[in-house]
């Protein structure tokens, strides 16, 4: 039986109706402007949501009223959604984070690690043989996998000599291209977003012997009653769109949610909605269940949820501005878990925020994070790209300004 998220006035959980209500005004503000076409925001307390409001417009071109029911392209935060089911496989025993991934994936048993990746002035892409790649490398992007986009020229044009990033492919297809392809990094040394959680899906399949849609069906949306989740394909009248771009005339170009993808991206490929993607993170603050069902240990959330970067990892060169003041690094006292970032320390960050939270976000705009300590949840789904970090940081802002508790639980 899917147990509901009760609903209750925000006075009733430490929260200022008053005061959500400037969060409210500030995203309608923006959409009557023409800023953004719409959004759902979701703010939610000791169990209990306080607010979920939706905003504008699902399409703002068709003037079609965006809604409580409209699905987003998640990207992103499809990651920790991948990585929860990688836990669940190694609480049964069926994978280990110390692992090569080679034990899954043997095309990963003789990579190679790129040399001076980032030399434009390189004639010839230098490899050297790589270290063992483990799944826990996967989980914390220490993998040395990259995107084509942040690679290095060289690097770069060898990830387009083998077609990765060609949706066309499957999940397989990418592990055996990618095989071929020099890492970026030697494993465990740096830092750096890409691939990873897309590998650590063909290992999930792997190792839980089905495809990963079947998976996360089976195993997590089923359960938890996220019944608008999946990989596609949807009816485009469900989905939010971004809005034309004046400069451009065209809309940014966002994956097309009405087919199924061949490639089911465990990175980046799935569809939510702001109250399923909720019951996803109210598992994760409960410790691992939603009412009757238990997805996963306590102990393994806390895993999940600590900083599990080494001491001296480096950091990719673009990792610093592509997440701007909610970078997981340690001048913003922000590390990296299995799946999410994890605040370290107070103050260096220059958001509002609690030692413990956790958090991560999609390209498209969507945005969540989660914290124990003031038992709090906010979500954010848009599709506005090229705003994205703007509304990260004002959701962040505007939802701790209207919490009137005066301590938080210990």
């Amino acid at each position: 039986m899917t147990v509901e998220l009760p609903h209750d006035r925000p006075e009733d959980v430490g929260l200022s109706s008053e005061r959500l209500a400037r969060l409210i005004a500030a995203l309608q503000g923006d959409i009557d402007k023409g800023a953004v076409p719409g959004a759902v925001v979701l703010v939610a307390r000791k169990g209990k949501i306080a607010c979920c409001e939706a905003l504008g417009y699902r399409d703002r071109e068709a003037k079609a009223p965006m809604s409580l029911g409209t699905r987003f392209r998640i990207y992103s935060m499809t990651k920790p959604i991948t990585s929860v089911c990688a836990m669940m496989l190694a609480e049964e025993g069926k994978l280990m984070l110390a692992d090569p991934v080679a034990k899954y994936l043997p095309e990963f048993a003789e990579l190679k690690a790129a040399v001076d990746s980032d030399d434009a002035a390189a004639k010839k892409l230098a490899t050297e043989k790589a270290r063992a790649m483990t799944v826990q490398d996967l989980l914390r992007h220490t993998s040395g996998l990259t995107y084509a986009h942040l690679a290095g020229p060289l690097l770069k044009q060898a990830y387009e000599d083998g077609n990765i990033g060609d949706d066309k492919l499957t999940s397989a297809e990418l592990v055996s291209a990618l095989a071929k392809v020099p890492l970026a990094y030697q494993p465990g040394t740096t830092f750096q977003y890409g691939l990873s959680t897309d590998v650590l899906g063909r290992v999930v399949e792997v190792a839980g012997g089905m495809p990963l849609d079947q998976f996360i069906d089976a195993r997590v949306c089923r359960p938890l009653g996220m019944t608008d989740s999946s990989f596609g394909p949807a009816d485009a009248e469900q989905v939010a769109e971004p809005q034309i771009d004046a400069a451009t005339g065209k809309r940014p170009p966002l994956r097309n949610p009405t087919r199924k993808p061949a490639f089911l991206s465990g990175g980046s490929g799935m569809l939510s909605t702001a109250r399923d993607y909720a019951r996803f993170c109210q598992m994760l603050l409960n410790g691992g269940a939603l009412g009757d069902t238990r997805v996963l240990s306590p102990t393994t959330v806390a895993l999940m949820t600590s900083d599990h970067l080494p001491p001296g990892v480096k950091y990719g060169p673009q990792m610093r501005a592509m997440f701007g003041a909610l970078a997981p690094v340690p001048e913003h006292g922000i590390g990296f878990g299995l799946g999410f970032a994890v605040r370290k320390e107070a103050g260096r960050c220059a958001l509002p925020g609690s030692v413990g939270d956790y958090s991560w976000s999609g390209v498209s705009g969507t945005y969540f994070w989660i914290d124990p300590q003031r038992e709090l949840i906010a979500i954010l789904m848009m599709q506005a790209p090229v705003q994205r970090m703007h509304y990260r940081y004002l959701m962040r802002t505007m939802v701790y300004q209207a919490i009137t508790d005066s301590s938080a639980p210990a």
